[in-house]
């Protein structure tokens, strides 16, 4: 059986690199390949009890099942790092002693599969594939160089640093902004500055603090826009917005009633960061009070559940209607409504 093993801290970036990957095993489109494809149970199963865990039992049987239709069957498990110690052990045997010639495809981002089964991947010369660009300099150079070397566009010396230095360490945004040109120059195309630049703009740059200074200030309008531009030409993923929105929030609510806690550095010391972001948590979290924090969390938390998959509303649109409403819970007469999840409708 061969096996593939995908690493990765962004979700973003593994997604992309299973994609590729995908896209080479399931070889020509007028081939027929069967990919059958498994993740945790959601919070729609009906089994509460049972959300994010996997069952076992149906990747088993398709790992050792002969496919039908074609040569091979692709089973792909997302989220792999939720299996459990007992199921990757199951897992395992199957890719150690392999029933078919079934390909075995596993997608981990952030947490690792457990060492078993990615031993068991690497001694049987599965592959494995780290889709993050590394911690120095030398190995994210490495893995740019890759990245545009596929790309059906080719920047020149001068436009590669312009993009080198636009994205910084959000890797995630590379392939957003590739794709941008292909589709607004066509394939082939060597890319200039002057043809780069324009793509970019001052808007795609925008920082996280933009958002959650609007935010704060109770400016809606702003805060959107300030999502908009980090949404389009800043590429950032819906999911990474809301994580910075996340964290902004969750420490106003470690600071919430924490007498000790009387200046910048007494915030910055229990939220571990730079005085200046802590002092203005600590600020917002006394302007706003227990009530209004629980309550952006409990909006953070339905916007959570709606981008992955409870309404069909577009990622776009639900962050939208999510940073609007933490930007109205700012606003000096603003109460706490009741509980209601982001993007849901009245009855």
């Amino acid at each position: 059986m061969n096996s593939f093993l995908l690493n990765g801290s962004d979700a973003s970036l593994v997604s992309r690199a299973l994609s590729d990957l995908l896209t080479e095993l399931a070889g020509p489109g007028d081939l027929f390949t069967e990919i059958e494809e498994y993740a945790p149970a959601d919070e729609s199963s009906e089994d509460g009890e049972s959300k994010g865990r996997f069952d076992v039992g149906p990747i088993l049987t398709a790992l050792a099942t002969p496919p039908w239709l074609s040569d091979h069957r692709i089973v792909v498990v997302r989220d792999a790092g939720a299996l459990s110690a007992s199921q990757a052990t199951e897992i395992a045997k199957l890719v150690t002693e392999p029933p078919t010639d079934n390909i075995l495809v596993l997608a981990a981002g952030g947490k690792a599969v457990p060492q078993g089964l990615s031993k068991a991947v690497k001694a049987t010369g599965g592959k494995v594939i780290d889709a993050d660009p590394g911690r120095n300099a030398r190995s994210r150079n490495d893995w740019l160089d890759a990245h545009l070397h596929r790309s059906s566009v080719h920047l020149d010396a001068a436009a590669r640093k312009m993009l080198t230095e636009h994205i910084g360490e959000d890797a995630a945004r590379l392939d957003p902004i590739l794709e941008l040109l292909e589709v607004t120059y066509g394939t082939g195309r060597k890319i200039s500055v002057n043809e780069l630049e324009p793509l970019l703009g001052d808007e795609g740059a925008a920082p996280p603090w933009d958002l959650t200074d609007a935010i704060d200030s109770g400016d809606g309008e702003g805060a959107i826009r300030a999502l908009r531009r980090m949404l389009g030409p800043g590429a950032r993923h819906p999911l990474q917005v809301l994580a910075t929105l996340h964290r902004h929030v969750s420490g106003m609510l470690r600071l919430d009633g924490a007498d000790d806690v009387r200046t910048a550095d007494d915030a910055a010391a229990v939220l571990a960061m730079s005085s200046f972001p802590a002092k203005k948590i600590l600020e917002q979290s006394r302007r706003l009070g227990h009530d209004r924090i629980v309550r952006g969390v409990e909006v953070l938390a339905g916007a959570d559940a709606d981008l992955r998959g409870r309404l069909g509303w577009p990622a776009e649109l639900v962050m939208e209607v999510a940073v609007a409403r933490l930007a109205q819970l700012s606003r000096p007469t603003a109460r706490p409504a009741p509980a209601r999840a982001a993007g849901s409708t009245r009855r």
